[in-house]
């Protein structure tokens, strides 16, 4: 979002620098603040890991972007990646990494990290009107969809551009496929 007459937050880390879309889990109240003005549009949320992108990824989240006016994407702290169990090299690539990168891509409008093994809270926080996940979650198991509902917005599980995998794409890089 540049140009959107938001202060950068200091130089991250991993020698990323700062990007005025990406708030960390203790700066939440900034990510309100930036969403006030907007509040009269539709905000669609989504959230994952993202440790690797891939077109699979890009896909998703554009036409998660599509569904509304603003995305905010809900993006994993580190620890929260290693609690899912997904390995223990994951993730690849740090938080200050994957946020900086998913900050520029056109379809993202604000990445959020969330410390907890969910983006529960985060959801709680944002509110938004449109609650989106990738066709391997369906509606009934999306987190959030009862805060999203309550307040009259949409949950939509959105069909994978097929073929591709972080898990898929490591375990090749790895030489175990």
């Amino acid at each position: 979002m540049s140009g959107n007459g938001m202060t950068p937050s200091p130089e991250m880390n991993n020698g990323v620098p700062a990007h005025p879309a990406v708030f960390r889990a203790d700066s939440w109240n900034g990510l309100l603040d930036a969403l006030a003005p907007h509040r009269g549009r539709r905000i669609v949320f989504t959230n994952g890991c993202y440790d690797i992108l891939h077109p699979g990824h890009v896909d998703l989240l554009a036409r998660a972007r599509a569904q509304g006016d603003i995305l905010v994407l809900g993006l994993n702290s580190d620890a929260s990646v290693r609690s899912l169990g997904k390995g223990d090299d994951r993730p690849v690539n740090p938080f200050p990494v994957r946020a900086y990168v998913l900050a520029h891509l056109a379809s993202v409008d604000f990445v959020a990290e969330f410390d907890e093994s969910t983006p529960y809270e985060l959801i709680k926080a944002v509110r938004p009107q449109v609650l989106v996940k990738g066709g391997d979650w369906s509606v009934d198991r999306i987190v959030g969809r009862d805060i999203v509902e309550s307040d009259g917005g949409t949950v939509l599980s959105l069909p994978l551009l097929g073929g591709f995998s972080t898990t898929a794409l490591l375990e090749k890089i790895r030489g175990r496929k």
